[in-house]
């Protein structure tokens, strides 16, 4: 039997042909009256899916809802983020990517995909442990990783001179003096502090008299006492 040439009808694509959807052909076709879209709304309008991202129809957005750091956001102004430094932190940990002897620069970390480039100066943080020896030529690092560094046997270049803390010293406080007791030879105590403030026109706190109650009541207790040391230098005469 001859073999049968091919033709034009027997090409069928790789994959199963999908229909597109035709909308508004009638009840019939599933699609049709409102096309898919149900009664009235925004999204039945034109248009309602070429919305802009992060729009919720029309009331506050959330990035509009949400706090905001302070100053401004543009890139080359003081960075926003949520330590708002001018450097890019790498923890000692991540250093485990490198061999000893090797050095750790910006260009080298780029390498190593610890850093996406090196634009920004780079800092080294002490988070995490290391033993091998490596050579750091760095922007900044901190204390504790210079400490881990140098035990492990490496050494450190700074590529930028560190920046000096001021330190604020604060005026110390005079201490309060002490308020000196009223007292007359027989050594009587006749006006104690609180009760000098109430004379000079305040409110005893324990009593809660006025100034003229404590001056009476002061006034009667020296006489009391006066009366009574009279009495006894007769008695002594």
């Amino acid at each position: 039997m001859a073999e049968r040439k091919l033709n034009l009808t027997d090409l069928k694509p790789a994959q199963p042909r999908k229909d597109r959807k035709r909308v508004g052909r009638g009840p019939g076709s599933g699609k049709g009256r409102y096309a898919g879209r149900g009664i009235k709304g925004q999204k039945s309008r034109s248009g309602s899916h070429k919305m802009r991202a992060g729009f919720e129809g029309g009331q506050m957005p959330i990035y509009m809802r949400i706090g905001k750091l302070r100053g401004s956001t543009s890139k080359d102004a003081m960075p926003v983020g949520p330590f708002r430094t001018h450097t890019v932190h790498v923890n000692i940990r991540d250093l485990e990517r490198f061999a000893a002897g090797d050095e750790v620069t910006p260009e080298s970390l780029v390498e190593k995909g610890l850093l996406k480039n090196t634009k920004i100066d780079v800092k080294l943080l002490g988070t995490g442990e290391i033993s091998t020896k490596l050579t750091i030529r760095l922007h900044a690092i901190s204390a504790s990783a210079r400490e881990k560094i140098i035990e492990a046997g490496g050494t450190i270049d700074l590529l930028r001179e560190p920046k000096e803390r001021k330190v604020r010293h604060h005026a110390a406080k005079p201490e309060a003096a002490e308020e000196p007791e009223l007292q007359e030879a027989g050594g009587q105590d006749y006006a104690t502090p609180n009760k000098q403030f109430a004379m000079a026109g305040g409110v005893n706190k324990q009593s809660g008299k006025g100034h003229k109650e404590e001056v009476r009541d002061v006034v009667s207790q020296n006489k009391i006492f006066s009366f009574a040391d009279a009495k006894a230098e007769e008695l002594v005469i």
